[in-house]
């Protein structure tokens, strides 16, 4: 069989459109990114002498917001669940941003114990905090309950970032100008609120639904705490980062990590800390604006 009989056959002939359009696609994608996503490197703001915390710090988005605030000349502490991780990612992101301004504080957003004993030793080591970033976060598991009785997903997503933020609330107040900002998702506009599903119970949920409802209740605690802290130098602030694979999908389906595999190749996780507006309009600007 000749080649050019191989490639007029019907299968290749299709193969070879799909090929080419996937190609065209993945190039169209990079002169949007090039040329319509902003970036960092347009903001000039200098973090030196402002204290951050980011929780989940280790891995995706939280380390490279990390990173970013750390080569600003912010002190950042990486609030991970794991040590071992979280050491990891610490010397990674000093060798990235040449910065020796970073801590490691060990926390278990789904244990309010674990998030009292971190509140306490990280206000000894920092009575001001300029900056608090919720960013960790769990998806894909089923309702599980935790030894304090409160259901996994709800506690890590939505309690421990409410426990936390009210437990920093005075340090953030010292620090004169500060903010807070909660990453949330646009997966909330298919949650609903019921408070019984904190402890496990109210209403049944779909797959992953308890996701959604936490966002949801997070994003309701993000406009509540907006309004409350209006006039005290602290504002608060709510952040999608948009569809991009990061290992919060570790715990789906081989099928749903293969399709975010997939989208992998055109929003890579590091375009979660940056916005598809122009700039001006991007939520970037308010988590590194000056204080």
């Amino acid at each position: 069989m000749s080649l050019w009989s191989v490639l007029s056959s019907p299968v290749w002939g299709a193969g070879s459109v799909l090929l080419i359009l996937v190609l065209l696609l993945r190039l169209s994608v990079q002169i949007w990114h090039k040329f319509y996503i902003w970036d960092l490197q347009h903001c000039s703001t200098d973090l030196t002498g402002k204290t951050a915390v980011v929780t989940g710090a280790n891995s995706g988005i939280g380390k490279a917001v990390s990173q970013e605030l750390a080569r600003r000349g912010a002190r950042v502490i990486l609030a991970c669940r794991s040590r071992e991780r979280g050491q990891q990612a610490l010397a990674e992101i000093q060798a990235a941003s040449k910065s020796s301004r970073l801590l490691l504080g060990e926390v278990d957003l789904s244990s309010m114990a674990s998030i009292r004993c971190f509140a306490q030793r990280l206000l000894q080591e920092c009575p001001e905090i300029h900056l608090l970033v919720n960013n960790a976060a769990v998806c894909g598991f089923p309702a599980t309950l935790t030894p304090e009785g409160l259901d996994l997903t709800f506690a890590t997503n939505y309690t421990g970032p409410f426990l936390l933020t009210n437990l920093l609330q005075g340090a953030l107040q010292r620090a004169g100008s500060a903010r807070v900002v909660n990453v949330s998702s646009f997966r909330q506009s298919h949650g609903y609120i019921d408070e019984d599903h904190l402890v496990g119970a109210g209403r049944p949920l779909a797959f992953n639904q308890n996701y959604d409802c936490s966002k949801l209740l997070l994003a309701s605690f993000t406009g509540k705490l907006a309004q409350r802290l209006q006039g005290t130098g602290v504002t608060v602030n709510s952040v999608d980062p948009g569809v991009v694979y990061t290992k919060i999908m570790k715990h789906f389906s081989w099928s749903y990590r293969i399709l975010f595999w997939l989208l992998s190749f055109f929003f890579k996780w590091k375009h979660g800390v940056l916005t598809t507006g122009p700039p001006g309009t991007s939520p970037t600007p308010k988590l590194l604006k000056s204080y």
